[in-house]
């Protein structure tokens, strides 16, 4: 690989990426436009420009050089000259991203931190990846739209129960708070419900071609939660099918709520578990809408930014703000979309806060008043 760098570049020449090398779509960083790169054969990952990406992706060992010069001329008006060639070539083969060149050394691993009785991470099996295949195949049937659009119309019956019926529910979580060993049962499976929403997050995104690199336990004491690390998820083949990972876990969480819903709605007025239902109801559609608030790390700020295709988006939207509330001409540089979205997200955070708080004073109003 080096000699195409070192001397003329051959028209002839077809260039390939080395198999396992990612490249991702286009991407708002501030005022540019990146694409992510990654070889997932070291781990090391890149951010590119537009025009960089365009030749990236056609270079899988068919097109010549001289026919990939053809279409990036056609594509943006330009031909690039032998020079740009060897420099783009030599930058690929240094960075071992070109097949046949030496790979370099992998990544350095995150350091993991020291696991003591207060805090630390558990592995749970071996090969996340391949645990999580196996109940991609025993789940795939759930996943088709024949079974899952049935399902979540359920849900939103439940839901729209839910809210007419919200003081019903808010007494019984009242009563529920007031009841030890009914609140350990509820806390046990609620607990239950966000570990199947992570492993929901790991069979979608194996349903898109996505891997999972690790499941296991996390623990901040008194809180123990359950994870499911995606491998590579800013490259799934699609926007939906990285919408559809990130928003698969609150699903679940909704899911989980529709036996217990029953119960609720269908079992005879007297049974003590219908109150105990009601309120698990309520707190377990508050847990799965929590997580899809659009603030980091929560699932929604994954979703906020792939609908506004932006990375960073908390950090980018505040510079952005910063530089239109002084009027610096920086700000100007930005392109429309970028400036669209970067004041789109802060607009929909005021939204979702704000009708947080209205909820929260209508349930305080109504547990205090009973109205």
């Amino acid at each position: 690989m080096s000699a195409p760098a070192e001397r003329a570049v051959p028209g002839s020449y077809r260039p390939a990426l080395r198999a396992g090398v990612l490249v991702g779509g286009p991407l708002l960083d501030g005022p540019a436009t990146v694409h992510l790169v990654k070889d997932t054969g070291t781990g090391h990952s890149f951010k590119v420009g537009p025009r960089e990406a365009f030749l990236l992706a056609r270079m899988d060992g068919t097109r010549a050089l001289d026919d990939l010069g053809a279409a990036y001329a056609s594509a943006h008006g330009k031909r690039l000259g032998e020079a740009q060639w060897r420099q783009l070539l030599a930058l690929l083969g240094t960075r071992g991203l070109l097949d046949g060149a030496p790979r370099p050394a992998a990544a350095p691993a995150k350091s993991a931190e020291p696991r003591t009785l207060w805090r630390g991470t558990l592995r749970l099996v071996a090969d996340a990846d391949t645990t999580t295949t196996r109940l991609h195949r025993v789940l795939r049937p759930l996943l088709h739209p024949a079974a899952l659009v049935p399902l979540l119309l359920l849900v939103l019956a439940l839901e729209a129960a839910l809210v007419a019926r919200a003081g019903e529910a808010l007494d019984a979580t009242r009563a529920l708070l007031g009841n030890p060993v009914l609140l350990v049962a509820a806390a046990t499976l609620l607990w239950l419900s966000t570990a199947l929403h992570e492993l929901a997050h790991g069979v979608v995104a194996r349903h898109y071609g996505g891997t999972v690199a690790e499941i296991g336990l996390r623990w901040r004491l008194p809180m123990v939660i359950m994870y499911c690390t995606v491998d590579n998820y800013p490259y799934l083949p699609t926007r939906w099918a990285r919408i559809a990972t990130a928003v698969a876990g609150a699903v679940m969480n909704l899911l989980f709520l529709l036996p217990f819903g029953a119960l609720w709605l269908l079992a005879p007025p007297d049974e003590a578990t219908r109150d105990a239902c009601a309120a698990l109801v309520l707190l377990g559609t508050v847990q799965a809408l929590a997580m899809l608030v659009p603030l980091p790390p929560l699932d929604g700020y994954q979703i906020a930014g792939q609908l506004t295709r932006t990375i960073g988006l908390f950090t980018a939207s505040r510079t952005y703000l910063r530089l239109a509330l002084r009027r610096d001409p920086a700000a100007r540089a930005y392109p429309a979309p970028a400036r669209r979205a970067y004041l789109a997200y802060p607009a929909a955070v005021l939204l979702v806060l704000a009708g947080t708080g209205l909820a929260l004073w209508a349930a305080a109003r109504h547990l205090l008043t009973g109205t």
